[in-house]
């Protein structure tokens, strides 16, 4: 019999961190600049002079140069507690979750307001995701508390319901509250984003000057958090293809009038952006800074709007900006 709990809902409002992108400088209108700036500078061809495409719909660029650390959803399990059947079970979810997945079910329970538990149970049952093999026991599932861990966290439930698992899930606040549960055996698993939390315990195991060990290669990030995790009395299942990171989006028609899907496309297309953004963005290696040194884009204004909230996506509809800063698994992308 399945219960769901909610405790020490605490202090932490995010599980996610913002990798590094947020910006600050002072907001230039776009119609009060020059629109000869917004060519390439960039030694080859010259790009053509991009301007914003207002639009109703967003779409996430391709990083294609893998800017942004590889932050999927994969399983951390208690190391206890991780028998092949549970991780067998688990990995079935990873095996079929997707970026796309994701922002359809944070659509459904943050814009068209189904529960999580009813969002996870329609995707088991659209997917037909079975565990391969049956279990017993009880599992106590933690949530970091935003809807999207917790909606990941009931499709888990579900299959490891069906195949003999007695589960609950709790939703428990942010990463300093429910990987001490994790480790110590009070829940079992959790929903976990691969580079983030690689870099949590690498921090926690090599000091707050360790150097990183996540990149944008999802391999190469579980990788190196497999010796951190058993260091941590952790096991984590396969990584899933879905992914919740920062991205950089464009109006659907913007994509569609220059042709543009990737970043690199972009920069070849374009070269000179405007960008809306948190107010750290001009000083962070995954945003503004990334964006030129990476990709060869040049952003001549930039707005200091929020991160991934309502300002900068009305400013991306609303023309105001070429490009803004999301996360790629919002709801109301695509």
């Amino acid at each position: 019999m399945r219960s769901t709990n909610a405790i020490l809902a605490g202090t932490a409002t995010a599980v996610l961190l913002l990798a590094g992108c947020s910006s600050g400088s002072d907001t230039l209108p776009l119609e009060s600049s020059d629109a000869s700036t917004m060519g390439s500078t960039d030694g080859g061809a010259m790009a053509q002079e991009c301007q914003p495409v207002p639009g109703d719909t967003l779409v996430v660029l391709d990083d294609d140069a893998m800017l942004q650390n590889a932050d999927n959803v994969i399983p951390a399990i208690n190391a206890d507690a991780a028998t092949p059947e549970l991780v067998a079970a688990l990995d079935e979810v990873s095996a079929v979750l997707t970026t796309e997945d994701l922002i359809a079910l944070n659509k459904a329970v943050d814009i068209d307001r189904a529960t999580s538990q009813e969002a996870a149970t329609q995707f088991v049952a659209d997917n037909a995701i079975a565990a391969p093999d049956q279990g017993s026991g009880s599992i106590v599932i933690g949530a970091a508390n935003f809807s999207e861990n917790i909606t990941v966290a009931e499709i888990y439930a579900s299959v490891l319901d069906a195949a003999g698992w007695d589960t609950e899930v709790r939703t428990i606040g942010s990463r300093e509250t429910y990987l001490p549960a994790l480790q110590s055996g009070e829940i079992q698993v959790v929903p976990e984003y691969a580079a983030t939390v690689t870099e949590y315990l690498n921090l926690a195991a090599n000091g707050a000057d360790a150097a990183p060990v996540a990149s944008g290669d999802v391999d190469a990030t579980v990788a190196a958090l497999e010796p951190l995790a058993t260091d941590a009395g952790l096991v984590f299942g396969a990584p899933s293809a879905a992914q919740d990171q920062n991205a950089f989006a464009v109006t659907t028609a913007f994509s569609e009038e220059y042709g543009v899907t990737s970043l690199t496309g972009l920069a070849e297309t374009c070269g000179t952006i405007s960008l809306g953004g948190p107010p750290e963005c001009p000083e962070r290696p995954f945003c503004q800074i990334g964006l030129e040194e990476e990709y060869g884009l040049e952003v001549a204004q930039f707005d200091s709007l929020d991160a991934g909230g309502p300002l900068t996506k009305n400013a991306l509809r609303q023309g105001q900006v070429m490009v803004g800063l999301v996360f790629s698994s919002d709801g109301e992308l695509g």
